[in-house]
């Protein structure tokens, strides 16, 4: 029983509907891999109590040959930036600490109509603010691949690290993450899990707790390509509640078995700009290993241009700083949320709870977005990053015309020491971690990250694939192609 939780949704779903296996042992033993992995610290709320009611009526479904759909039973976690009804949703954060949402995101709710079993909500950095999961108020959640170990522990990526880890120790199938600029495939890359950052608009951003409303997007973290496909099918499609869905029809992905799929005259893309100054020599063998495999199976394999790369991170930090100064403007104490104990004025009581309520990080990007946005500073900054963002977009635009995928890095190295990941600051730490994701969140594009092997110290390292909008089909049958091939070693070397 023990080895379901390492197969994939397919081979689970069909266990439960020939009753080799019930819904119930399987949340129970998936409830008991979240105690076991607890060392680990992915999970900020087990929903222990939930998830065995979920079990219970799943089965009965199951008995009478009722299944929801292939999810039902399955158990999952989801990040806790994103609101699920009557469970606290806290962002990882003092401000949140205590917040228990009225609703399901959209995502969440999906998810549940397929019969999809919650077992838990997993840690972040605080409101998804950082690149290591490592500024939660709950601590650091760490890496279960622990390399050649001799001091401290790994970073798990973020700010989906406890997303990544809760599908990497398998104790779940699958995690819901955020992707503002890296947060999913980020963590999938350093915890060796694929990691789907879909097109801007296609799955909803309702009740997913802001952080750049123009660049954040529900994010899946699953141990195969076909695990993630089938919680695509599930959440994708337009949302009339959410303003930023796109208003047009999904249709579900089919992917054929991987001996069945052809790269043959696909063109791909190598961008020279994303060969930069950090990237190690194990990712840079990788990735041209990669490229190679792909020409010898047929794909037309060139180099191309992508020039305001360069620029992206700068313009990035500029308006994500100017989102979040917007964003975090509803946390005063009065509606919702940590409320100080200052009654002498209103401007007091606003002061101290949001200097209590947040974390240095979050403090620092208000405090620099709000520059930003001085009238005096707006052009200057603001409306010039928006003119960059333009210019990155039409990068991406114009790649297009050349080739139907881009191939690149995801990290720029194997997953860092949680002691030299902290001797950075948040800012520059994200510059460097965010390097090869940010820019898709800036053009809107979809991207997956897929592991491929392992470094010399035993980490994973992963390869990031990009599409134009819409192109998720053929991105992920790319991915699962690539998939096969490399046969990425789950399970070894960790725990």
């Amino acid at each position: 029983m023990d080895k379901v939780l390492y197969g994939n949704i397919k081979m689970t779903s069909r266990l439960l509907v020939e009753g080799s296996i019930n819904t119930i042992d399987l949340i129970n033993l998936s409830l008991k891999k979240a105690v076991e992995n607890k060392k680990y610290n992915p999970f900020i709320t087990v929903t222990q109590s939930e998830a065995l009611q979920h079990s219970e009526d799943s089965c009965k479904r199951y008995i009478s040959k009722g299944a929801k759909s292939e999810l039902d039973g399955i158990p999952i976690a989801i990040k806790d930036n994103f609101c699920t009804r009557n469970i606290r949703t806290t962002c990882a954060s003092k401000m949140l600490e205590n917040f228990i949402p009225t609703y399901n995101a959209t995502v969440c709710q999906r998810l549940f109509d397929a019969g999809a079993v919650l077992i838990g909500k997993t840690n972040l950095d605080q409101f998804a603010m950082g690149s290591g999961t490592v500024d939660s108020i709950y601590g650091p959640t760490k890496n279960v691949w622990i390399g050649n170990l001799k001091e401290g522990f790994y970073i798990s990526g973020g700010s989906s690290g406890g997303s990544a880890v809760a599908v990497a120790t398998g104790t779940c199938f699958a995690a819901i993450g955020s992707d503002t600029g890296g947060s999913t495939r980020n963590p999938a890359s350093y915890c060796g899990v694929v990691g789907l950052k879909p097109t801007y608009g296609l799955v909803s951003r309702l009740g997913l707790i802001p952080l750049v409303n123009s660049m954040d997007v529900p994010g899946i973290l699953t141990r195969t390509v076909d695990d993630c496909v089938i919680v695509l099918n599930t959440i994708a499609g337009f949302d009339p509640k959410d303003s930023t869905s796109v208003n047009r029809p999904f249709k579900k992905i089919r992917l054929p078995p991987a001996n069945k799929l052809s790269i043959k005259n696909l063109k791909i893309g190598i961008p020279l700009e994303y060969h930069c100054d950090s990237l190690s020599s194990e990712v840079l063998d990788t990735w041209n290993d990669i490229a190679q495999l792909l020409e010898k199976e047929g794909a037309i394999v060139k180099k191309v241009s992508m020039p305001h790369t360069q620029y992206s991170i700068v313009c990035y930090s500029i308006l994500n700083q100017c989102e979040v100064s917007s964003n975090m403007a509803r946390y005063d104490g009065i509606e919702f949320g940590f409320r100080a104990n200052e009654e002498s004025s209103t401007e007091k009581l606003y002061a101290e709870t949001r200097k209590i309520g947040f974390n240095e990080v979050v403090r620092n990007r208000i405090i620099a977005g709000n520059y930003f946005l001085l009238s005096r500073n707006y052009d200057k900054y603001f409306t010039k990053a928006m003119k960059v963002r333009r210019l990155i977009a039409n990068d991406f635009d114009n790649v297009w015309n050349e080739v139907q995928m881009l191939l690149t890095p995801t990290t720029l190295g194997d997953a860092p020491l949680y002691k030299d990941f902290i001797s950075k600051n948040n800012r520059d730490q994200c510059a460097l971690q965010d390097y090869c994701t940010q820019p898709v969140n800036m053009a809107g594009v979809p991207a997956v990250s897929i592991p491929i092997k392992l470094s010399q110290k035993g980490l994973p390292l992963s390869l990031q694939l990009i599409g134009r909008n819409f192109s998720e089909p053929m991105l992920l049958a790319l991915a699962k192609y690539i998939e096969n091939i490399v046969q990425f070693p789950h399970f070894v070397n960790k725990f």
